[in-house]
């Protein structure tokens, strides 16, 4: 995993909270019963993923990269996908944070660059692809991956804009979300959809355009 950002750094479940803890050793589980484990099960299932594809993952196969027992593993999740989900979830906290300046030009190229790099160079990037497919035929997982992912995502992507209102950048009735998805929206479109280019010209075009509409220089 990625490492901490300015903003929102996660807190994953299930850390040690007594010295030597971790040092204590469990049968079947290498790693023992800590954070260790479920850092080690979490990079193994990203890891999989792009080298096997979303059906070639299994908790067995898990298990094995992961160096634990499957009874580890189903101590944290259900299926493949919870874990999955929980894997993504914090490489996207850890790396889709937008960045302070203090600018709001600086702070959103920034921001829709890396936004654009995570979902088309990272394994991450290969997780969400997979999980959004996988939502397609599972309503269930596609409210959870709306609630888990996108609403906090919306929210993220937010943070340039409200700094800016409150710095006096922007007006304050702006409508932060529907600029964010003016802004964020093509490139989705062009990762999930059309397949065509998302680099640095194309991201720092959405931003002038952006800015361009509400006058700021």
């Amino acid at each position: 995993m990625k490492a901490e950002t300015d903003r929102g750094n996660a807190v994953a479940d299930g850390a040690d909270d007594g010295a030597g803890r971790s040092a204590r050793q469990h049968h079947g589980n290498r790693h023992g019963r800590s954070e260790q484990a479920r850092q080690a099960v979490l990079e193994a299932a990203d890891g999989l993923l792009v080298e096997k594809g979303f059906s070639g993952v299994t908790i067995e196969g898990i298990a094995a990269a992961a160096g634990v027992a499957k009874q580890t593993i189903y101590r944290w999740w259900k299926t493949k996908t919870d874990i999955l989900l929980d894997a993504f979830l914090l490489d996207a906290a850890e790396a889709l944070t937008p960045p302070d300046h203090g600018d709001l030009a600086a702070d959103l190229r920034a921001h829709l660059h890396q936004l654009a790099q995570f979902l088309t160079r990272s394994d991450a990037g290969a997780v969400f692809t997979a999980l959004l497919g996988h939502a397609q035929h599972d309503p269930a997982f596609a409210a959870v991956l709306r609630a888990r992912y996108l609403d906090e995502q919306r929210r993220r992507d937010r943070l340039p804009l409200e700094d800016a209102v409150r710095r006096g950048e922007l007006p304050a009735d702006i409508d932060t979300v529907a600029e964010v998805d003016q802004l964020v929206g093509p490139i989705y479109h062009r990762v999930l959809v059309t397949g065509d280019p998302v680099d640095r010209a194309f991201t720092d075009l959405l931003v002038d355009t952006f800015l361009r509409r509400h006058r700021v220089r």
